[in-house]
């Protein structure tokens, strides 16, 4: 055919509708073979052959019914930044959550700029013990009249967050009806992970601790990858997001049995 180049066995056409495809799906982060048969007008089976080679080669990753970019966190920006982005959805998160805290109930809060509105959401609140390892958490409830407890640690400026022996040896050493935990990174094959070890064991600790492990997180985390997994989704008792998050993926997670909560 004139015009047509081979390439260890693919046509030119094949190899640049990959790397188109590639290039459409980091743009959505998410995208379904019809969607994508419908773009390339192609065949689905044309499709499904691309993906399948691409996921071989790492580019993207098959869901059910679909395709996504793996996206890595190897950070996070600092706390002013994060506290920034995605406000409303945060605060409609945290009003959600601290609806579900019972009279009575001994909770912890992880560090976080969700869990700080999580905070916001119960200060008035004088029938709880709120236990966290958050100084900004622990400056909103600083009049509160429940009993607030600051695990100790290592100072972490960047992010307000108490790190280290001491706030995994208090965690360690306790039991709470509820803990709500964060994430920088969520999959529904690896479960939660994070970019940085020396914060991976207090994460653990507070999931031992508690009868109900709540994770709270804005819609951006799921489908990201991380270098350290630190538990697994059946650790989790419900996820609370935002109504943002993309229906497929909402779709994967569930399918493995997560619980997930939409505000």
């Amino acid at each position: 055919m004139q015009g047509l180049f081979f390439l260890k066995g693919e046509t030119m056409l094949s190899i640049e509708r990959k790397r188109a495809i590639v290039q459409y799906v980091r743009s959505r982060k998410i995208a379904t073979v019809s969607e994508l048969a419908r773009h390339f007008e192609v065949h689905e089976a044309t499709i499904r052959r691309d993906l399948t080679a691409l996921e071989k080669d790492k580019k993207l990753k098959r869901t059910h019914g679909g395709v996504m970019i793996e996206e890595k966190v190897v950070s996070e920006p600092d706390w002013k930044k994060r506290s920034e982005v995605r406000y409303e959805e945060k605060k409609k998160i945290a009003t959600y959550a601290a609806e579900m805290v019972e009279e009575g109930d001994t909770i912890l809060l992880d560090a976080g700029t969700t869990t700080g509105h999580i905070a916001e959401a119960l200060k008035a609140r004088s029938d709880l013990t709120i236990i966290t390892n958050d100084i900004n958490a622990a400056s909103i409830l600083r009049f509160s009249k429940s009993k607030i407890i600051v695990t100790g640690g290592v100072v972490y400026p960047e992010t307000y967050i108490l790190n280290g022996m001491i706030t995994s040896g208090t965690l360690r050493n306790l039991h709470v009806h509820k803990a709500f935990v964060t994430t920088p990174a969520l999959d529904s094959d690896k479960g939660l992970m994070h970019y940085d070890e020396y914060l991976v064991p207090a994460k653990q600790q507070m999931i031992h601790s508690a009868d109900e492990v709540i994770l709270v997180t804005d819609h951006t985390k799921f489908g990201r990858l991380s270098l350290y997994k630190y538990a697994e989704l059946d650790d989790l008792s419900y996820i609370i997001t935002g109504s943002e998050i993309d229906p497929v993926l909402k779709l994967q997670f569930e399918e493995k049995g997560v619980q997930i909560y939409i505000t």
